[in-house]
């Protein structure tokens, strides 16, 4: 017997066999504990219900920040308090610090390598000309340690091509430069047209009848083009008075341009010459704007405003209302224009669209002189203000 308290010492107890007990497993198996019958673990003292979180606050008395090599709740892990571990004492460790010497890994030498050490001399690959025709480099043998490699690159791809294996144009792989059809911008092609705006005849209500005719042309790319501009008018058999310009047409935004070129006036009076200076577009709310300032012979200086808009009623039946108006920088008596607001013209036509290219239209006009330019036709007996009757065709090609 042992004394009371002492620890059963089992090596004692011979013959005896627990794996032949009641309620023992074999050694080495698994435990089951379906065979713990009755054992309730949640009534025990200390255990937690099952499925619940655990309660650290149930572990009495336990203070980890006392155990030893702990360190305080919260505070950096303290490394050295781990008592006889020196990371620096150890087998092929580095101080702390210090940089990394290769020379410890045992066994490799770098500076026995073929030129590699101190005294080595840096490679030139502009010496590597030894190589043979098998492409495979000859180093030879009696070269000390260190000295250049020379490699012959001459066979690298297979040896020499042959003479005609390539095209001079090494380039162009042998296309010649020129155009390709199709691949212009279209920005670089020539266009032109021919517009006869308006092609009229006349008639008021004082009898008289006339012809007048408005109609531009233009050529050239969609940046730059000659634009070619007359406006002319006839009454009764008489002298037409005829406005002519020749414009270059330069692209300055979408949809618009800037004109400049010259203006010749014949017809009633003296010719007169000007330099002319505008521009032309299509302005917000599709209004055709032209606006342009003139200088003339002896300091005479000029201005014309001419807006017209389309109305569609369908895609063939069109309204197009229009105004035009001339300034005049100082009198002209011998062609009968005064000073400031000179005269306006302001017409009203429909037009059937039978082609986009011809069109006939009906329609009427005001013509009205201001200012000096009236005075100067009541003493010529010409009205001063007048509505006509407009019948035509616009045609453009």
């Amino acid at each position: 017997m042992k004394p009371k308290g002492a620890p059963v010492d089992h090596l004692t107890m011979p013959g005896m066999d627990h794996d032949e007990m009641p309620g023992m497993k074999p050694k080495g198996a698994p435990m089951d504990h379906s065979m713990m019958h009755g054992m309730n673990h949640d009534d025990m003292p200390g255990m937690k219900p099952k499925g619940a979180p655990m309660d650290h606050s149930m572990m009495h008395g336990m203070n980890h920040d006392d155990m030893p090599g702990m360190n305080p709740k919260g505070a950096p892990v303290d490394h050295p308090r781990m008592p006889g571990m020196n990371h620096d004492d150890m087998p092929g460790m580095k101080p702390k610090g210090a940089p990394v010497d290769h020379s410890w890994m045992p066994g490799m030498d770098h500076d026995s390598m073929p030129g590699m050490g101190p005294d080595a001399t840096p490679m030139r690959h502009s010496n590597m000309s030894d190589m043979d025709s098998s492409g495979t480099a000859r180093m030879p043998a009696d070269q000390p340690k260190g000295a250049d490699m020379k490699m012959d690159m001459g066979s690298m791809q297979g040896g020499a091509p042959p003479s005609d294996a390539r095209d001079p144009d090494a380039y162009s792989d042998g296309l010649s430069m020129g155009p390709m059809n199709g691949m212009d911008m279209a920005d670089n092609n020539r266009y032109g047209q021919v517009l006869l705006d308006r092609l009229e005849l006349t008639h008021s209500k004082d009898g008289k009848n006339g012809q007048a005719l408005d109609a531009q042309a233009w050529y050239g790319t969609d940046l730059n083009k000659l634009w070619i501009k007359v406006d002319s008018e006839r009454s009764n058999g008489g002298p037409s008075a005829t406005r002519t310009e020749a414009l270059w047409n330069h692209s300055i935004a979408t949809y618009w341009g800037l004109q400049t070129g010259v203006r010749h006036d014949f017809g009633e009076g003296p010719d007169k010459t000007w330099a002319a200076f505008g521009v032309q577009g299509l302005s917000p709310y599709w209004f055709d704007v032209q606006a342009t300032a003139y200088v003339g012979q002896g300091g005479a200086t000029a201005a014309r405003l001419e807006v017209e808009y389309d109305l569609l009623f369908t895609q063939r039946l069109i309204l197009q209302p229009n105004v035009k108006a001339n300034f005049y920088g100082r009198n002209d008596t011998k062609r009968g224009i005064g000073a400031g607001l000179s005269d306006i013209e302001a017409g009203l036509r429909l037009r059937y669209e039978v082609s986009r290219k011809f069109a006939p239209y009906i329609g009427v006009v005001w013509k009205g002189a201001f200012g000096q330019t009236a005075d100067y036709a009541r003493e010529a007996g010409h009205e001063v203000h007048e509505t006509q009757i407009v019948v035509g065709a616009r045609v453009w090609f």
